[in-house]
């Protein structure tokens, strides 16, 4: 009987509710709105914690508390429910309603909303989506955007792959004006092209690479050589080695960005490739940017578990000029923000062949890329990668037919990964870069990685480009 006694007073012990601290003392989130923080049964909610997205394990304990333990009946651990702030029991967010979790992120606004509607779509589920702008489907905030027609000729479109401009579908977003979206515009087949170039042409010297940074010149001058076979002959398995074309980042062409002065210079240039030059020119010229010159390029290579931080392309000299990107390969969540950090980005899917044109107000934007998804219909590639060239190629084309055994490495590399390829003018007609001390001009990024952010690396701030 005194054992038994015993043992009733160390359950009630246990489940006697510990005292609030007196700082702790009143309703939950008893604190400034502004600040976001709250108290429940002891227990601190930070900013970062909202309703419906609560759970044990992301709560602080206040100062000097005794460790927290779930309180017993009988044999059976059960943890107290926490609760948001309109008194509902928390936990995760419910399916269905992904939008209003992200509408309710942008109407926060306040420090860094970007940075949070950023994390949201890093982590969210890949089938809760559906806040996210697509303009397969536009609507809402999408509208059509007019294009120069008469600007770019039928024969010069055939010459860079895509379809006669009068043919295209060209939106823009109510907010941000300069911004321009044009899905897929390429002929059947032509996508091809601007991969193999990508994986096998681009990479090659005098190029620059993130490979370059910690491997002898030498053993980067034929990546597509030295991985193809690696490639054609992958598996599913992640153990498996990754090849040198697996394993690159990025790759500069034209004038080379210096990632640590932030800075073009007219001592790092080498010439830049004349097929990718007309196929900008062409693009430019359609949105209403004759003369477009096509001076340098950041050609971004992803995985799934890649992505690319919140940043503004600045660094050019003359911003006059559009900043253009074409997607290729599996899709991707782009945002689109504001002049400042503060104000809550825009979601849209980018697919293979999208082509996305920032100017005017919205070229000095902030933006990022937080996710790589599988493309939406499905399948190991969009249905526009399996579409096979033309024969007939008009006169003076610069797409080139690639043959069944390169294509063959590129269809393996893009069945988890994206090709994302960014354009920019950097110098005004007649403008000249301003006198240097102290550089050369040549120097590289500090890590491999200082361009995406890995899920598996440490996140750096990355300086360019989507």
């Amino acid at each position: 009987m005194q054992q038994v006694t015993r043992a009733r007073r160390r359950h009630a012990a246990l489940a006697r509710p510990r005292p609030v601290p007196a700082h702790a003392a009143g309703p939950l989130n008893a604190a400034s709105p502004s600040s976001g923080e709250g108290w429940e049964g002891g227990r601190r909610l930070t900013a970062r914690h909202r309703p419906g997205n609560l759970s044990h394990e992301d709560v602080e304990e206040p100062p000097g508390a005794a460790p927290r333990r779930p309180h017993r009946t009988g044999r059976r651990h059960v943890r107290t429910p926490l609760r948001g702030r309109d008194g509902r029991r928390a936990g995760r967010p419910r399916p269905g309603r992904p939008e209003m979790a992200a509408a309710a992120l942008t109407r926060e606004g306040g420090e860094d909303a970007f940075r949070r509607l950023f994390r949201f779509y890093r982590q969210r589920d890949a089938s809760d989506l559906r806040g996210v702008v697509d303009f397969s489907a536009p609507g809402g905030q999408v509208f059509r955007s007019q294009l120069s027609i008469s600007s770019v000729s039928d024969q010069d479109a055939y010459r860079a792959g895509l379809q006669p401009v009068s043919q295209w579908k060209a939106y823009g977003l109510s907010g941000y004006p300069g911004f321009i979206f044009i899905p897929n515009p390429f002929l059947p087949g032509c996508q091809r092209h601007w991969v193999k170039q990508c994986l096998k042409l681009y990479p090659e010297k005098p190029n620059v690479c993130n490979l370059d940074l910690h491997m002898a010149p030498e053993k980067t001058t034929d990546l597509w050589g030295q991985s193809k076979e690696q490639l054609r002959r992958k598996g599913s398995s992640k153990r498996e080695p990754r090849s040198l074309l697996e394993k690159l980042r990025w790759v500069t062409l034209g004038y080379h960005y210096n990632w640590d002065t932030k800075k073009y210079s007219a001592n790092h240039h080498t010439p830049f490739p004349s097929d990718l030059a007309f196929l900008s020119e062409q693009v430019a010229a359609a949105c209403g940017f004759r003369g477009f010159q096509a001076q340098a390029g950041i050609l971004n290579y992803y995985h799934f578990d890649s992505s690319l931080g919140i940043h503004v392309d600045e660094s050019e000299l003359d911003h006059s000029r559009p900043l253009l990107s074409f997607s290729f390969g599996q899709s991707s969540i782009f945002l689109l923000g504001g002049l400042k950090r503060e104000e809550a980005p825009t979601a849209m899917f980018m697919h293979s062949g999208d082509i996305m044109v920032m100017s005017g107000f919205s070229r000095l934007l902030y933006h990022a890329v937080p996710r790589v998804l599988p493309n939406p219909e499905g399948t190991a590639l969009p249905s526009c990668l399996n579409q096979a060239l033309s024969s007939d190629l008009p006169v003076g084309s610069v797409i080139e037919h690639s043959s069944d055994e390169d294509w063959q490495v590129c269809a393996k590399y893009l069945q988890s990964s994206r090709i994302n390829m960014t354009i920019r003018q950097v110098l005004a007609e007649g403008q000249k870069f301003p006198e240097e001390s102290g550089t050369n001009g040549k120097s590289q990024a500090p890590s491999e990685d200082s361009y995406h952010e890995n899920s598996k690396a440490k996140r750096h701030k990355p300086n360019r480009v989507s």
